[in-house]
């Protein structure tokens, strides 16, 4: 029998069967881990360095969006950190890294890559051509602009209480769009329809090699299907405290998707969805190791639904708290929690129905996430200056339609006041 070396807690199969007399095969039980850590011949097993990377990059991309005498400086330098261009991170490390974040976005082998993609590379292209827009526009039109007060069609600078926001002439905050899309196109899409997909995972002799317990390379000691589910957790715990036993400081660690589990986490509707998504990476990993894929597969769905529900519900809270601003008439307030809101629905299209592996498909399509935010902004409209046209009842009935493709209420996801 295989073994599982476990850091701070064993963890180990014991056997059972299925009948004491009638000489049925020995089933293995899967008893799981406390923490995200595994061992073979005395070494760890967990290698993440890709996922702790991009997150680092993306930290330094979301402060560089509003820090304004550094753009002007060098107006390249979102585009240079999006494409780890021209040493442009002021982490070294990061900038003698082969990775970047713009290839990776929108790459998944189940819904861009793989033979039987449904959306494909083109696509791909698109979608990245997208985030290249927030970029631009918050580099040619806000960046320009930013000492002028905005106003319908014009963009510049919006108080927010003790805040000063940046908008474009529509109210949009390109820094809140891009970086609550880049949780969608980077995270949750390399996690649900990637690392975590049988596709990738089962391909070629990764079953076999897993069996026999074959190092993916000669200095390490995980196999490749183990590492590409540890890639997968990397994207939420890569850059925890503690990365094997993360939920102490859930939320606090990054300002990717590991602070929205957080976030969520904490309120009293969804209390328990932290937990639930790392004990389903852990039983996962656990049950690779132990060539359990059934029980691997099972772990699969349930992060994909999770997952999904996350993106969902800050969606949702960002649309009514955008709401809640609107009629208190705090224009700022109301512009920055939906330009949030726009970011989570842009996310929407990355996330992943759970059981759809012969058809793969997101709890919402690109076009029916574009056909929410042109409603949002009024974008059939020509005379529409966007969010400072937007209603309450536009907002409320956006709302709706996000959470009827969810299992809760838009009273259970706007009430949160994280």
């Amino acid at each position: 029998m295989k073994s599982i070396g476990v850091i701070a807690l064993t963890a180990s199969l014991l056997m059972s069967c299925s009948s004491d007399d009638d000489g049925s095969p020995v089933t293995p039980e899967l008893v799981v881990p406390d923490t995200y850590s595994f061992t073979r011949g005395g070494q760890s097993t967990v290698r993440i360095p890709g996922q702790m990377e991009r997150i680092r990059m993306g930290e330094e991309i979301i402060g560089a969006f509003l820090n304004f005498d550094a753009l002007d400086a060098n107006t390249s330098l979102l585009d240079d950190m999006f494409t780890n261009a021209n040493d442009a991170f002021s982490e070294v490390a990061l900038n003698s890294s082969s990775r970047q974040i713009r290839n990776t976005l929108a790459s998944s082998e189940d819904f861009f890559e793989g033979d039987n993609a449904p959306l494909g590379a083109s696509q791909s292209v698109i979608l990245r051509t997208q985030f290249d827009t927030y970029i631009d526009g918050q580099i040619d039109d806000v960046r320009v602009n930013r000492n002028r007060n905005a106003a319908a069609g014009v963009s510049g600078q919006i108080v927010d209480g003790t805040s000063t926001r940046y908008v474009d002439g529509r109210g949009v905050e390109f820094n809140q769009i891009f970086t609550k899309g880049l949780i969608g196109g980077l995270m949750v899409d390399q996690i649900v329809n990637n690392y975590i997909s049988s596709s990738l995972l089962d391909e070629g002799s990764n079953r076999e090699d897993n069996d026999n317990e074959v190092a993916r390379n000669d200095s390490g000691t995980d196999t490749q299907m183990e590492h590409f589910w540890d890639e997968a957790y990397g994207y939420i715990y890569g850059n925890s405290q503690n990365v094997a036993n993360p939920n102490p400081t859930i939320g606090d660690d990054d300002r990717y998707l590991n602070r929205y589990v957080g976030l969520v986490d904490r309120d009293p509707d969804f209390n328990g969805i932290a937990t639930r998504i790392f004990e389903a990476f852990t039983r996962g990993r656990a049950a690779i190791t132990e060539s359990l894929y059934d029980v691997r597969d099972e772990q699969t769905e349930i992060l994909r639904e999770e997952i999904a529900r996350v993106i969902g519900v800050r969606a949702v809270f960002y649309l009514q708290s955008g709401r809640r601003e609107l009629e208190a008439g705090n224009m700022g307030g109301a512009f920055h929690d939906i330009s949030e809101g726009l970011g989570f629905i842009v996310s929407l299209q990355f996330t992943r129905v759970p059981n759809t592996n012969n058809a793969p498909r997101a709890y919402f399509t690109g076009a029916e996430v574009q056909g929410l935010i042109d409603r949002l902004l009024s974008a059939n409209d020509s005379a529409s200056n966007g969010l400072w046209d937007v209603t309450s009842d536009i907002l409320n009935a956006v709302s709706a339609d996000i959470a009827a493709e969810f299992d809760f209420t838009v009273e259970q996801a706007g009430d949160n006041q994280n």
